[in-house]
């Protein structure tokens, strides 16, 4: 069965890289849109990775690095992407600006 929905929500502290969503035991999922939003009056950056099976970041999982968003603008990421059981997609922003918000549907 198919569940559409908003995935995760996550509005994090400057500096810190935070899971955004992390993917239920028994389900698959397929991310189809990430929102970023800048609410700061300074443009900014932020990263995006996704992490298999509940491992540590390394370089090779950022889909997104040091990406720039202007001031009090929002960013549209359509990526598609599949992630497995327990995989995590997670988030970075330069200023404690930013608000993540994944949008797709969990197979079980």
């Amino acid at each position: 069965m198919i569940n559409y929905k908003i995935l995760g929500q996550v509005a994090p502290a400057s500096a810190s890289l935070v899971p955004l969503y992390t993917v239920p035991a028994s389900k698959e999922a397929v991310i189809s849109t990430i929102a970023v939003c800048n609410r700061g009056t300074a443009s900014a950056t932020f990263r995006l990775a996704a992490i298999s099976g509940g491992g540590s970041i390394t370089n090779q999982n950022y889909l997104v690095y040091n990406s720039a968003v202007n001031i009090e603008d929002t960013l549209f990421l359509q990526i598609g992407a599949t992630l497995n059981t327990t995989d995590t997609l997670n988030v970075y922003a330069s200023s404690a600006s930013f608000s993540f918000t994944a949008f797709g549907s969990e197979l079980s």
